[in-house]
Order: structure tokens, then sequence, then C-alpha cells
């Protein structure tokens, strides 16, 4: 299961049909109350105090056509309403435009910097996702790190996470949002050029590019329904959109990467939660990469993760039929490898038996046709899906596995003496290296956490030619029933070499005091300048430290800002993107009110200033 984010926005749905005339309170205690309001932190679903962040239109839009329509289908719309109206506290906004203030004063005919200038271009800042910003592209060094100071804060309306990382091109930001719109902001200001609507939130990262054949320049990216979008950079103009997958529990979580005029989207499911409905057929869903022609959008072609399409297994203890192999779903972005014409992607836990040997693994297919190239599996017989930490258990694969998947990219780094490694550490508290150029030879393997559902390592890793930088979760909660995150477990941030896999700098857990739903935990990516590594915690801390473990520089997110769109804004947990710097300027997500995290819904951007 992608850990960070693969139940984000959930409401679990049983299948009982409610009666119409059932309030919402009604409606929540029979269908909700079970994963919201018990122990069962593991789920990921929101608690109350995170839905009440959110928005009435945001949680009816979910239900209704978002990524919890499908679990939501048996509902009536009036059904889906007080759910909404319920957990929310709040009544329709009657479609008010929320991105109304903070508009730009002027338009703009062009890129206010040259594309060649300082970026960062999707999900890893380049296609071999390193997370790792050249000198000249970071314009910020490890001097002037320690007085970086807050310069304006963007707010996404409605939402609890700010789970979607912003990329940055010729001075022009562009970031997706729970809200269901993608955004393009001024870069150095915030200011807000335009929005567009989308058929479900975007928590990918956008790649940006000039679409071929033309001469408009165009971002893509996915939605959490499964739509892969291209649109005009300039103007938010809809280019193409395509339904890269039809099953019902598809989505994109990772970002697509763009190459040689071919668009590379990996897609995940949400089937790991309505697989754990025990009247639900689990389960038949396969993670896959899509190849889709960049100036079109017409589908080039689809290499599934698991090649056998699942079958009749057996049936459950209520009698319902199972279907296996499945999952191995991809949540995180491609890595390129030019030299070898290969695309790497790293995989999820299956969701039902038989496990998939191609489940918790790294897989390289060929960039052409999408051929599978070689295969390693890092975990092996790890089924697994919600209902195994539910108090329904039917659906859990009997023998479950621990939910070790990969949630990141795998890193390919080229070592001073010319020696190629795929780098990338896993949930399991796990840090691997392999060979590319080997069949994907494992060359070294170190640990540096307990691993658990909810990591380990979560959500990315950063190198450069020397280092992997690791960030350690290990989240937990404490074992009293109340859903509360333990403030003594987790945390800690490692440097790795990457020739011998040795640990060669380790930053201790930082506690986090006595604040409300307070954990040591980093389970946000890790992204690196020279000499300075970026880490953002549960806690809300956004932390720098030198490549030496020296601490240079910390800012607490968890506050109230007043924000540029005019939107009420409000810092929280830091999970899911790490932080992007560009030009002289660092920007980072806070807020992530899933599995009792400290909700909010911030876009926090930074720069250098005076004491």
């Amino acid at each position: 299961m992608r850990a960070s984010a693969v139940l984000a926005a959930l409401l679990i749905w049983c299948s009982a049909p409610a009666l119409a005339q059932q309030d919402g309170a009604a409606l929540y205690a029979k269908h909700c109350a079970q994963c919201h309001d018990g122990g069962d932190a593991q789920s990921r679903a929101p608690g109350r105090g995170a839905m009440q962040a959110m928005s009435f239109d945001h949680v009816l839009g979910t239900l209704t056509s978002g990524s919890m329509a499908a679990m939501a289908k048996q509902r009536s719309d009036g059904e889906r309403r007080a759910i909404a109206s319920f957990v929310t506290g709040k009544a329709a906004t009657g479609g008010v435009a929320a991105d109304a203030e903070g508009r730009c004063t002027q338009q703009i005919s062009g890129f206010p910097q040259p594309l060649d200038g300082p970026s960062w271009n999707g999900w890893g800042v380049d296609l071999n996702n390193s997370r790792f910003q050249p000198a000249d592209m970071a314009g910020l060094t490890a001097a002037q790190v320690p007085h970086l100071r807050l310069r304006w804060a963007y707010a996404f309306p409605g939402a609890s996470v700010s789970f979607a990382p912003p990329t940055v091109m010729g001075g022009l930001l562009f970031i997706g949002g729970a809200d269901r719109k993608v955004h393009a902001l001024d870069a150095r200001t915030g200011c807000t050029l335009w929005t567009l609507a989308t058929d479900a939130a975007v928590r990918a990262a956008i790649s940006f590019a000039q679409l071929p054949g033309s001469d408009q320049f165009a971002i893509f990216f996915g939605d959490l329904r499964a739509n892969a979008y291209a649109v005009n950079a300039l103007t938010g103009a809809l280019i193409w959109k395509t339904k890269v997958e039809e099953h019902a529990g598809a989505r994109i979580t990772g970002a697509p990467v763009l190459h040689s005029g071919v668009l590379y989207v990996p897609v995940s499911s949400l089937e790991e939660a309505s697989g754990s409905q025990a009247s639900y057929e689990c389960c038949t869903f396969r993670g896959s990469v899509v190849a889709l022609e960049a100036a079109t959008g017409k589908p080039v072609w689809q290499a599934y993760t698991i090649p056998e399409v699942p079958h009749p297994t057996g049936r459950n203890a209520r009698g319902t039929q199972l279907f296996g192999p499945s999952g191995a779903a991809i949540w995180s972005a491609p890595t390129i490898d030019v030299k070898r014409s290969a695309i790497y992607v790293a995989t999820s836990n299956s969701y039902s038996n038989p496990p998939s040997a191609t489940s918790d693994a790294i897989l390289a297919f060929g960039l052409a046709a999408g051929k599978l190239l070689w295969r390693q599996q890092a975990t092996p017989k790890d089924a697994y899906v919600v209902a195994c930490y539910s108090a329904d258990k039917t659906n859990c694969p009997e023998d479950h596995g621990p939910d070790h998947d990969f949630g990141q990219s795998p890193i390919l780094v080229t070592l001073r003496d010319g020696r190629r490694v795929l780098a990338i550490a896993q949930k399991s508290g796990v840090v691997h290296a392999f060979d590319p150029d080997d069949g994907g030879k494992i060359l070294w393997q170190t640990r540096i956490g307990k691993g658990g559902a909810l990591g380990g390592s979560e959500w990315g890793s950063a190198a450069d030619q020397d280092r992997i930088y690791v960030a350690n979760s290990d989240v937990r909660f404490r074992r009293d029933g109340t859903r509360q995150l333990d403030s003594t477990q987790g945390g800690g941030l490692f440097g790795l070499d990457l020739a011998s896999g040795i640990v060669v700098m380790e930053v201790p857990p930082v506690a986090c005091g006595d604040r409300l739903q307070c954990s040591p935990a980093l389970s946000a990516a890790v992204s690196l300048i020279r000499g300075v590594v970026f880490s953002g915690s549960v806690s809300g801390f956004l932390r720098a430290y030198g490549t030496d473990g020296k601490l240079l520089w910390e800012f607490d997110t968890a506050q109230d800002y007043k924000a540029v769109n005019g939107v009420p804004a409000h810092g929280g947990a830091i999970d899911g993107p790490g932080p992007v710097i560009v030009g002289g300027m660092l920007y980072t997500n806070s807020g992530y009110g899933q599995w009792n995290g400290v909700a909010g819904n911030v876009l926090l951007a930074f720069e250098v200033g005076e004491e």
C-alpha cells in the first residue's frame, strides 16, 4: 500500500444501502464511524477533526465524482449531501470562486523568466529522480540557508491536505490541489495567473515540456480518477485528456514523465480500500505504466506490473468471489535510463492471494514497447488490504504480508568512478542498491528503520554522486485505542555511501514535546542542494541539515497564515512531497490531515531575508 496517501480523503463505506430518510449523523454512525472514530489509525481514514477542516463542496465532490465515487455509488444524492454536511459542519458554498482574490494584476504574454534559467521540473527535478538541485538552479547556498524567511503563503480552499508538490519553470509555478484544480502562480509573488478545474484532485507532480510539433509549452499531469492531461502552460487551456485505466479504483499518484515525445504515466489504485469490504470481489486491479503520445494523448503501449490477468481463486467467509493475483500499483514517478533505453518503476504490495512475484519490486521496462527487461523483488508474499488492520478482516488475505511496498521513485546515480547504481528506500526500513547494468543485481542492502505500514521510508529520498539521503518515518500510535500519535516513536535522517551502503551521516529523532498530534516521524520526501539536506516532519517542522548532520535552520509550519489568495490558511503535518528549491526560493507543502496528523492547506514560499 502506498503508505503516504493511499486513503487520502478517504471515507470508507460499507456495502449495505442506507435508508434515504436517515440524517447525516445516523449515516455517519452506521457507515463511517468504525474507521473514522475508531482505533484503526493504520487505515489512513481522516478523523473527524480533519474532515471538519474540509469544505462541504470538497467532501461532496469526493463522494460524487472524486476518488471515493466508486465506493459511494450506492448512496443517493441526498445521502451524500447529508454526510458531507455532517462531517464538515458546513453547507454548500453555492459555487463561489475561492480563488477570486490574489489574481495577478497584469496578464502575461510569455514566461517572466528564461526557460533555461532556474527550474524544478516534475517530482525528482531530473529524469534520474535525484531530488538534488545543482547550485546554479538552486540559487541558495548552505551559508544562506539560516537566513531563510517566509515570503508568502498560498492556501487551497476546503482542503485538509497539501499533497501536490510545485513545478517551477520560467518564473511560473504550477501545482495541483485537493480542491480539484490546477493552479498557475507567479513563482516570486504567489499571485494567481489561472486555474483549471479537473475531474478529480491532482496529487501528482506536474511535468513541463514543449508540446511536440508545436510552439506551445505544456504541463502534463494525472488526477485521482486516472485521467492524464496536457494543458497550455501560459493560458490553462486544455490540449488533451486521456483516461489511462478503466478500472474503477485506478488513480494517478506519481508524476508522469516525458521523454523524447512520449509521456510515461504510472497507474496506482484505491482498491486496497474498496477491496476491504466483505461484499467486494477482491481484487482485480493491476498496476501499469501507460505510454502516451505527448502531442495527442494517444496510447502507445500499456505494460502491466502483473502479467497474469486476475482470475477467480475462491470465496471469502461470506461467500463473495475472490480474484488474484492483483495489486503491484505504482505510486511514484518512473525513472528514465537514457543509456539503456529503459524505464524503472517501484511497485506496491499485492492485494490478494496468490501474491505476485512482481509486487514490492523494482521493474525495468523497455522504453520502446514496454517489454519487461528484469525484475528484483524485495519482499515476497506481501498480500495486504486495509481490512488487515480493520475490525472486519473478512477480505484480509490469509497469511497476509507486512505492507512493505515501495512508495518512492528509484534514483539512478552515476558514481564518480563511472559505476551506476539504482538506489531506493523501502517501507520495510531497508535501503537497497541495484545494478541497472546487470539485470538489477543487488549491490547492497542497509537497514535504517524498523519498518511498518507507515514506514520505514515512505515518500522519497535524495542523492548526489556520493550519498543517498533517507528520512525514516516509523510513525507509531499509542496502544490505548485513542488513535493518537506516539510522541516517542519514529524519526531519524540518514546519509548512506552509495558505493558501499555504509551509514556515514545520522541525525537522531527530534523530540516534539507536548504539542498536540505530535510525532518525530520523518515521512515526507527529502530534498538536497550542495551541502544541505531538507526534511519535513510529521510534527510540522521543516528543517535543514548540513551534510555533516548539523542543524542549520528550522521553521514551524503548523500555524495560521494570511494567504495571498485570501483563503483561510493553516499549516500542519508535513507529509508527502519534499521542498522544492529554485532560484533562491524554497517552497514547501504543509498540512496532512490523515492518520491523525495535523490538517493544513498551504504552500509556503521562503527566500533569504534580513534578520
